[in-house]
């Protein structure tokens, strides 16, 4: 046997050890002797490093230094899940998505939900290439030195799976690891860890790998990605993912209804305190992939997948204190502040009241004994009071008059919920917050800048408004609080890159009241310039797709607004990209404006996420249901019957995958 070989055997021996041992919880060897051959592995290795292998099992231990962790974006976007909380919301749910695919024949699949930190891992000719955390669903960090010590995760498959594909999962920690590390973290006198959730998540992010491998963490995979149609549900995928070596739950279960699926829910919400590691929910998924398809996405979920939320944990303590804080477009958020008390594994001091109309309608006062739970168990949220213990001198709570921060007289107006505080450009937190939703990720994502260094900024008086930050220089920076030069000139090429970042997430960066990511690409695509945005009607506004009274007017105030107009001609003039690039303008065209398409059935020359871009860059819009104002169906394979039979009803013309390519070109 030559040396090559030698490493080769050893590497599928212990890839197959850690497999038995790590997913299918059945040891074949004892931990000394497994020790034995990867330190024989680790010398010859050593000793031939023409056959170094980045996904050897020897890469497990440990021992890269990640300083920075590199922004990397989704080729897929990783989506969150809607949420239900009773069954008549999943009975709801499926109500949509039958009406969708015009068919009651609908499977599930029920899965636990996990509650950990969500990662994406990418394989290519099977082996692992990277993986990357979910951060805003369209770019995460990459934490692929620290995910290769969990020895749950294959590093290289083998066996009739897809060659390239990305698996989906949740990084957990479990309840026996979690209690020996706050264990031997007591034993040192230190402070134990919160909660195994955050725990994992934090874990992910240490920048000594060998740290991250002493810990055990553990990865339960829930979903396969590939462009390749070698399978025809998510549960066959699942089940093959299985087979080549990945760790998929064996609690996931096939419901043949919406009534199995009640079963499910009803089964694990007795049992789940008796499983090794966190859930809080089931999430329900359309099992047939196709049917996946025909249902889409909306801007935030998938509609083929809803998630069902257990009941919260509940507490009760006292509100000791009730204020106010001031958010970047001015709305006013009452806050409790209770006395601190433990809530499904974290310490809750301050829960939100959204509105006076809530504190009126819940009758809250402080010093009251309140009900509190987390909503989803992530937000924690007062849904009661227990009146036998109000005190005798208890007063009725006055809802805050003035701004508590500037002192500038509140306003609400009608049908609106929150008062504001209109003191919009001399407002601390809203200046403050204003600027800080402008370097976000999601808007101008301007490394090197956080919210603290904001508020110093502001502070300093180096900055009023997020068009000053083009103004700062590195000179300027460095004196500033835990700042060092390196930092200063980071921040300062942060601010610099962010210049080409494209018009349609500088228009979010806005801040335009009403204005979110969805609605930003819908106005950017349209009116193609700030310019064409600021002069537009009230009229024409609404006359475009899905903007409302309630935005159009929003836009129409802040383009009349003096100090907004003189910010959008600083960003003008230092260069932010205020237009839609010419690159983006090249594939676009008005051949299919006011058309509305439905796409429906398997294609061939174009996936279907390609198609409907091509529908939109050609100004038609893509429906997901068959109504009245539907002007074509394009036509794939296996087109559902049911929808077939409506298009046919209503005389809707139905065209093939090769009619619309002709059509556009």
């Amino acid at each position: 046997m030559t040396i090559q070989q030698k490493i080769q055997s050893l590497k599928e021996e212990l890839n197959q050890h850690n497999y038995n041992y790590y997913v299918l919880d059945n040891a074949s060897i004892s931990d000394f002797d497994f020790d034995i051959k990867l330190k024989e592995l680790e010398k010859l290795e050593q000793e031939n490093p023409e056959f170094f292998d980045a996904n050897s099992p020897t890469q497990r231990v440990g021992g890269s230094i990640t300083k920075n962790f590199e922004t990397i974006t989704h080729k897929n976007r990783m989506y969150s899940l809607d949420n239900s909380y009773s069954k008549e919301d999943l009975l709801d749910w499926e109500k949509r998505i039958q009406k969708i695919l015009g068919t009651t024949e609908t499977e599930y699949t029920c899965e636990l939900k996990f509650d950990g930190a969500s990662i994406n891992l990418t394989y290519e000719n099977g082996q692992f290439q990277k993986a990357v955390t979910r951060g805003d669903g369209f770019q995460g960090d990459e934490v692929t030195n620290n995910v290769k010590t969990i020895r749950s995760i294959p590093l290289t498959i083998k066996g009739d799976f897809v060659s390239d594909f990305e698996m989906r999962g949740e990084i957990i920690l479990p309840l026996d690891g979690f209690a020996k590390m706050n264990i031997e973290r007591l034993e040192n006198n230190e402070e134990a860890y919160r909660n195994p959730r955050n725990t994992a998540s934090g874990s992910l992010k240490l920048q000594d790998s060998t740290e991250v491998a002493k810990r055990p963490l553990d990865c339960l995979l829930y979903q396969v990605v590939t462009s390749e149609r070698k399978y025809k549900t998510h549960f066959e995928g699942l089940e093959n993912a299985r087979k080549v070596g990945f760790k998929v739950p064996k609690t996931i279960k096939l419901a043949k209804s919406i009534d199995e699926v009640f079963e499910f829910v009803n089964h694990w919400d007795k049992k789940r305190h008796d499983l090794p590691y966190e859930t809080d929910g089931v999430v329900i998924k359309v099992n047939n992939l196709q049917q996946q398809e025909e249902l889409g996405y909306t801007s935030k979920y998938p509609r083929w997948a809803i998630a069902y939320k257990f009941k919260a944990e509940q507490v009760s303590t006292i509100l000791n204190e009730i204020t106010y804080q001031v958010g970047r477009t001015g709305a006013i958020t009452p806050v409790a502040n209770l006395e601190p008390v433990q809530l499904a594994g974290t310490t809750v001091k301050r829960a939100s009241l959204h509105n006076a109309d809530q504190i009126e309608k819940l009758n809250i006062r402080e010093n009251d004994t309140v009900f509190v739970e987390k909503g989803g168990e992530i937000i924690p949220k007062i849904i009661g009071v227990d009146f036998t213990k109000r005190p005798e001198n208890s007063t009725p709570t006055i809802y805050a008059t003035h701004c508590p921060e500037c002192g500038t007289e509140l306003v609400r107006t009608d049908g609106d919920a929150k008062h504001y505080c209109p003191n919009e450009f001399g407002c601390a937190p809203q200046i403050t917050g204003r600027i800080q939703h402008f370097i976000s990720r999601k808007a101008m994502d301007i490394e090197g800048l956080g919210g603290e260094t904001v508020d110093l900024l502001r502070k300093e008086g180096l900055i009023q408004n997020y068009a000053d930050l083009y103004d700062l220089k590195v000179e300027q920076v460095i004196p500033l609080e835990r700042m060092a030069e390196k930092s200063a000139q980071n921040m300062i090429n942060g601010i610099e890159k962010s210049k080409e970042i494209p018009f349609e997430k500088v228009l979010f960066a806005l801040g335009i009241r009403f204005v979110g990511e969805t609605v930003a690409k819908k106005l950017a695509k349209h009116f193609k310039s700030i310019d064409n945005l600021m002069t537009a009607t009230f009229e024409e506004l609404i006359n475009v797709d899905e903007i409302g009274d309630r935005i159009a007017q929003s836009i129409v105030d802040f383009s009349n607004d003096l100090n907004n107009i003189q910010l959008i001609n600083k960003l003008k003039e230092v260069g932010v990209q205020l237009a839609v690039s010419v690159e983006s303008l090249e594939n676009q065209t008005d051949k299919l404006q006011g058309q509305i398409f439905v796409v429906s059935g398997v294609f061939h020359q174009m996936s279907r996420n390609e198609l409907k871009k091509a529908i939109e860059d050609n100004g038609g819009k893509v429906s997901s249901s068959i109504s009245k104002k539907t002007n074509f169906i394009v036509a794939g394979d296996n087109m559902g019957p049911s929808k077939l039979i409506k298009a046919e009803t209503l005389g809707i013309p139905i065209i093939t995958e090769q009619d619309f390519i002709d059509k556009i070109n």
